[in-house]
C-alpha cells in the first residue's frame, strides 16, 4: 500500500476577494486574467478560472459583433431607397 498523500493548495477566501477586486478594474482585469491564466506561479484552480473567464469574454465579444452586424444590416435595408 502506498501512503503518499497529495498536497492540495486551496485558494483562500482573502485571495479570492483580492482576485475579484482586481478583476473589477477595467483594463487591469484583462492583463491579470492572462497573467493568472498562463503564468507558471498561479494556483491551478485560479488559472482555470482565469482561462474560463477569458473564454467567456471571447464568446461575449463574438456575440456582440454578431448582434451589431445584424442590427447594422437591418438599418441599412430600412433606409435604402
Amino acid at each position: 500500500m502506498n501512503d503518499q498523500t497529495t498536497q492540495v493548495n486551496h485558494v483562500s477566501l482573502g485571495e479570492w476577494m483580492i482576485t475579484m477586486l482586481i478583476a473589477a478594474i477595467p483594463l487591469v482585469n484583462i492583463i491579470m486574467l492572462f497573467v493568472w491564466g498562463f503564468g507558471s506561479n498561479t494556483n491551478p484552480s485560479k488559472a482555470n478560472w482565469a482561462k474560463a473567464t477569458l473564454i467567456w469574454c471571447v464568446i461575449a465579444i463574438v456575440l456582440y459583433f454578431l448582434v451589431f452586424a445584424t442590427m447594422l444590416s437591418t438599418l441599412g435595408e430600412r433606409f435604402r431607397y
